[in-house]
């Protein structure tokens, strides 16, 4: 399990921070991962397999919600795709297929150059492929591919509508409604 972040204090700043869910076998590969992350200021979890990244996730039980540890959510994966049991790829359709989580970015990361690999992750969902090894500015890549958190729509405001969606003639019939927006 991961170990706890000892530099991000329990302030409203640190409630800001992407939360990534590193996924490697290799303990030396886990360590590299996590300096980086923390180095662009990000909130680490640190697994050493699929299966773990599972358990976090909470893929093995029967109740699945949003995946968090300590409370903190988690808003994108980084997995190593060569790995013992389950490995970064099986993991990224288990992802991908679950409806609570297929909208998480899942980031593959490699130290092999296999083409084929890379095509078939990238069609399964994956956001992105990266080379082993890691560089700074290939993990703060990471904060584009996190969805900005939803925030309460603004009322008041006025849309554009497609003329296709307004009918063509003067007539007072009903115009359609967009989501709460009506047309006048």
């Amino acid at each position: 399990m991961a170990e706890p972040d000892a530099d991000i204090s329990a302030s409203s700043s640190s409630c800001s921070l992407i939360h990534v869910l590193a996924v490697d076998d290799c303990l030396v590969d886990r360590k590299v991962v996590e300096k980086l992350l923390k180095a662009a200021k990000f909130k680490v979890t640190i697994v050493e397999s699929g299966k773990k990244a599972m358990e976090i996730l909470q893929l093995n039980e029967e109740k699945i919600g949003t995946p968090t540890v300590d409370d903190q959510k988690i808003d994108i994966i980084l997995t190593d795709y060569c790995m013992p049991e389950m490995n970064g790829f099986d993991l990224l359709k288990v992802v991908k297929e679950n409806n609570c989580l297929k909208s998480m970015p899942v980031v593959i990361m490699s130290s092999e150059h296999v083409p084929e690999r890379i095509s078939s992750c990238l069609a399964a969902g994956a956001e992105e492929f990266i080379q082993k090894p890691l560089k700074l500015r290939d993990l703060q890549r990471l904060r584009n591919f996190v969805k900005p958190a939803t925030t309460t729509p603004v009322t008041g405001m006025k849309r554009k509508v497609p003329l296709d969606l307004l009918p063509e003639t003067n007539a007072s019939e009903r115009r359609p409604r967009l989501a709460g927006v009506v047309v006048a």
